[in-house]
């Protein structure tokens, strides 16, 4: 069985106990790691806090990839407090209300950038700031969907976004390959998360994936948090650039 004893890994996107990167940093603690969580606002703070202490989180701080030089303040601290990382999860993204509700060829320059820089950049961001604490080697991860390869409706403008956030994931491992810095998307099908909330029609879609996926089961938070843990683990160290689908099947059925 692996283990992650003695990792350290910084887990962004928590929202809730709902969410994929909560569903991650659960499984990363219970292989041994040590967790530092990040939080949106104040607002999230007082749902994230009390999941981030249960798991005996140590760094336990703000982020809003949107203001400038708190991303720079949550790597300063990690530097600080355990001078390396072994592990990034990303799992955020976001487009306005107006633009993610309506056709892509409609979609405004200034959603489009706002999407891409909160979804994609702020991932390139993270793994230019986790590199040089990455000296032996490690893990970058994000959270994709099948929307990046196949039309879903609904999902609109996320589905281009995504698909630069899958190619950022090949370009990333193949520079950083040779530092042993692997990089991967976690794309599970749909789950019943705050974020996937605001995609229209969204219960209909999460009925539409049960019945098609040939285990008849949506995907659980902690199905994609034991596959994350696995790829941050030494015996998936030579497994880089990949999108893992974790889905039930879901993707396969044409």
């Amino acid at each position: 069985m692996f283990s992650l004893k003695g990792q350290k890994a910084l887990v962004v996107g928590v929202a809730n106990d709902q969410s994929i990167a909560w569903g991650c940093a659960k499984a990363f603690r219970e292989q041994g790691a040590d967790v530092a969580v990040t939080y949106l606002n104040a607002r999230a703070e007082a749902h994230v806090r009390p999941l981030a202490e249960s798991i005996g989180s140590e760094i336990i701080l703000p982020l809003d990839v949107s203001i400038p030089g708190q991303l720079e303040a949550v790597f300063d601290e990690i530097t600080a407090r355990w001078g390396r990382l072994d592990t990034l999860l990303h799992s955020i993204a976001f487009c306005p209300k107006e633009d993610l509700h309506g056709r892509v060829v409609d979609c405004s320059a200034e959603g489009f950038a706002k999407a891409m820089d909160v979804s994609v950049h702020s991932f390139l961001r993270m793994i230019h700031l986790a590199e040089p604490l990455m000296g032996a080697g490690g893990t970058c991860m994000t959270v994709s969907f099948y929307g990046a390869e196949k039309v879903v409706e609904h999902y609109n403008i996320m589905g281009p976004v995504k698909s630069a956030l899958e190619s950022v994931v090949r370009y990333a491992a193949a520079e950083l390959g040779e530092k042993r810095i692997s990089v991967h998307a976690l794309s599970p099908g749909p789950l019943k998360t705050r974020a996937a909330s605001g995609i229209a029609d969204f219960d209909e879609l999460l009925n539409e994936a049960a019945e098609r996926a040939p285990t008849h089961l949506l995907a659980s938070i902690e199905d994609v948090g034991a596959f994350a843990a696995f790829l941050a683990s030494r015996e998936a160290a030579n497994v880089t650039g990949g999108v893992h689908q974790i889905d039930g099947g879901y993707s396969i059925i044409g």
